[in-house]
C-alpha cells in the first residue's frame, strides 16, 4: 500500500482586468462565482491602463484604482493590482500574464473573461500564448428566461488549445457600467447597483455628471 500523500493541488489564481469605469455588482458577483465554482486561492483585479480596445477615454486610472480597491474591500482573497496602470503604452493582458507566470511559476492561472470577449478573443494580442499561459474561464449570463447560451469553443479557430477553457455561471443581471454612468448623468440613484463606498466615492469626485 502507497502510504505517501498525495501530491498538493497546484494554487489557482483568477485574473480579472476590467476598466472598472465603475466597478459594480456584477463585478463583484462574477469573482465570487469564480472563487466559488472554480475553487480560487485568490483573484487578482486589474484596472485597465491604456486600453487599446475601448473607443472612449477612460476616467482617470487614479480614480477606477481607487473605485476597484474600495469595491473589492471586503472580499477576502481577492486583490487589486494597479500594475496595468503604471505600465507605459497600451495595456495588453498577455503582458500581464507573462509577468504573473515569472512571479508565481507554480500557480495555475484562470483569466476570467466574459462570452463576448471569449468569442474575440482571436482579435487579442498574442492570444496563442494567452491559452498557453492560462485557463479561460468563461463568464456564462442567464438571459431572462434563465436559459444561458453557452460559448462554444469551436467557434475559435482550430489551432486553439483543447482543454483550456471552463464555463463560470451567472444568474441574469442587465447592470453595465455604462447604463451606471448614464444614471448618474441624469441625476438617477445608483446605491443598488455599485458598492456603498463606490457610489460615495463617485458622488464625492463628481465622477460621470455628463452621461457618456
Amino acid at each position: 500500500m502507497d502510504l505517501s500523500p498525495a501530491p498538493a493541488r497546484p494554487r489557482r489564481v483568477g485574473v480579472f482586468g476590467g476598466a472598472f469605469d465603475p466597478p459594480h455588482n456584477t463585478h463583484l458577483a462574477l469573482v465570487h462565482a469564480a472563487i466559488q465554482q472554480h475553487g480560487l486561492d485568490q483573484v487578482r483585479v486589474f484596472p485597465t491602463g491604456q486600453a487599446w480596445h475601448k473607443t472612449r477615454t477612460l476616467s482617470a486610472p487614479e480614480h477606477r484604482l481607487a473605485m476597484a480597491r474600495l469595491a473589492f474591500a471586503s472580499q477576502a482573497n481577492v486583490v487589486v493590482d494597479g500594475r496595468e496602470i503604471l505600465r507605459a503604452g497600451p495595456t495588453y493582458t498577455v503582458d500581464t500574464l507573462r509577468e504573473l507566470r515569472a512571479e508565481m511559476p507554480d500557480a495555475e492561472l484562470l483569466l476570467l473573461i466574459g462570452a463576448d470577449q471569449a468569442r474575440a478573443l482571436p482579435t487579442w494580442h498574442a492570444w496563442q500564448e494567452i491559452l498557453q499561459i492560462a485557463i479561460i474561464s468563461v463568464a456564462e449570463r442567464a438571459d431572462s428566461s434563465g436559459v444561458s447560451t453557452l460559448f462554444d469553443v469551436k467557434s475559435l479557430p482550430a489551432e486553439s488549445a483543447a482543454g483550456r477553457f471552463e464555463a463560470l455561471f451567472l444568474p441574469a443581471t442587465d447592470v453595465s457600467a455604462t447604463n451606471i454612468r448614464q444614471r448618474v448623468g441624469a441625476t438617477q440613484g445608483i446605491n443598488h447597483l455599485v458598492p456603498e463606498a463606490v457610489a460615495r466615492y463617485i458622488e464625492q469626485h463628481h465622477l460621470y455628471q455628463t452621461a457618456r
